[in-house]
């Protein structure tokens, strides 16, 4: 998370171990992080400098969730989509890392990384407009972490300067998707829940009719650009209904500063309707996305790339560490269970291939059904494998540029699945297999 003109960490600090599990500065929690100062306040949390108790050179952000005063049926879902969605999203560089989730009875706690650069809103404000170049850079980091995570069924639905941060580096991190959608809340292929901060929510959102996630995104993006450039928001009256009419006019202007060819990508990403509205796909192609445009030099940040930390990582599981079990346990509230009852119960495998998604698909189609497998499409995407009482289900995660992470897993029928069976199906994927990324316990 960020922080605003953080100072420097002193040389000589020191942490102190106790048993405190408390939430507040000074606390450690589950004998595993020391909290530091304050860093923010949301509307459900606040969070805090980290430093871990095995090295206090690891500095992190920890968002301390209180079940009593601030957990209720209303923030519950939004907890859940927002854990849930950084799981499935931690290997692009753009976007904040969720490392780890921990709770007591009385807390949730969740550890992520640390963004020093403080938000982007801040730096917007303080320079009032960026520079075309510089508004472009920003821009299309925002773009590339949000077709990622349309990629693998994450809507962010609140993209602002608020919700941006920025690295020490300066690279961008999106953070906040506690009003996220995922592609399990479709119904038709389509969203109803209204959410989002009203200046930058696509129209179409507030008519619960259902809309496209992506495109919905896409406005918002063109709000972005807009806000980037010109210093303002197009759309920004205290009267919703004056603000929406002015939507569907396209009731905005622009200064004169700004280019012909950026005015054209943010015109045409603020369509009212949503079916002839640019795409991020396509917005991708357009000559003035593409300058000085290189997807390489996003994910290249010194030796800190999440790429090549992930590429190179060959022995261990690179997904976020979820200690399942003291969330299972808090005595009532919030209950994680539903989301990670697959992660608790069942065995799994994961590897790494950069073979192409309809290659891996027919691939393990084939395995399955030289083995005996009926193979079906799962309901929310993926391959499942049935035999007996034995379910297998397969998803494919893009985690960087041709690159995929398979994870195999058994979701029923332990008793029926065990390491012979694993070995038979680990042996058929071989020759896909970049690398293998966990064993089967």
């Amino acid at each position: 998370m960020g922080q605003n003109n953080p100072p420097p960490p002193s040389p000589t600090a020191s942490i102190r171990r106790s048993t405190s599990s408390g939430g507040g500065s000074g606390s450690i929690i589950l004998e595993k992080y020391q909290l530091g100062r304050l860093l923010g306040r949301g509307s459900f949390a606040k969070v805090y400098l980290g430093r871990s108790l095995d090295n206090s050179d690891d500095e992190v952000a920890v968002k301390v969730i209180d079940k009593a005063s601030t957990v209720d049926a209303a923030m519950e879902p939004r907890i859940l989509r927002e854990v849930s969605a950084m799981r499935r999203l931690h290997h692009h560089p753009n976007i904040l890392k969720l490392h780890e989730v921990m709770a007591t009875k009385s807390k949730i706690y969740l550890v992520m990384e640390l963004a020093q650069g403080g938000e982007l809103f801040a730096k917007l404000h303080r320079c009032r407009r960026f520079s075309e170049s510089t508004a472009r850079k920003y821009f299309q980091q925002v773009v590339s972490a949000l077709r990622f995570c349309h990629q693998n069924g994450v809507f962010h639905r609140d993209i602002k300067p608020q919700n941006l941060l920025l690295d020490q580096n300066g690279l961008l991190k999106i953070t906040d998707f506690g009003l996220s959608a995922l592609s399990e809340q479709k119904k038709d292929g389509l969203i109803y829940t209204a959410c989002g901060t009203p200046a930058y929510t696509a129209p179409e959102v507030v008519y619960r009719k259902g809309y496209d996630g992506e495109k919905a995104d896409a406005w918002s993006c063109g709000v972005l650009l807009y806000a980037f450039l010109v210093g303002s928001l197009p759309f920004d009256d205290s009267n919703l209904s004056n603000m929406y009419r002015a939507m569907h006019k396209r009731s905005f202007e622009f200064p004169d500063w700004v280019s012909k060819s950026a005015k054209l990508v943010i015109y045409k990403l603020l369509d009212p309707n949503p079916n002839t509205r640019l795409s991020l796909d396509d917005l991708i192609k357009l000559s003035w996305f593409k300058k000085s445009f290189s997807q390489e030099n996003l994910c290249s940040q010194a030796d800190q790339s999440p790429r090549s930390e992930f590429l190179n990582r060959k022995d261990s599981d690179y997904l976020p560490k979820v200690n399942a079990f003291d969330i299972i346990s808090m005595s009532s509230g919030l209950d994680l269970s539903g989301l990670l009852e697959a992660e608790v119960n069942s065995k799994e495998m994961r590897f790494t291939s950069v073979l192409e998604v309809v290659v891996i698909e027919e691939k393990v189609v084939n395995v399955g059904e030289k083995l005996g497998y009926r193979v079906e499409k799962g309901k929310g995407g993926g391959i499942r494998l049935v035999k007996g009482r034995a379910v297998l289900v397969l998803q494919i995660w893009e985690v960087a540029i041709e690159l995929w992470l398979v994870e195999v897993k058994l979701v029923d029928g332990s008793m029926e699945f065990g390491v012979l069976q694993w070995g038979e199906l680990k042996s058929g994927l071989g020759d896909i297999v970049l690398s293998w990324h966990n064993e089967v316990s």
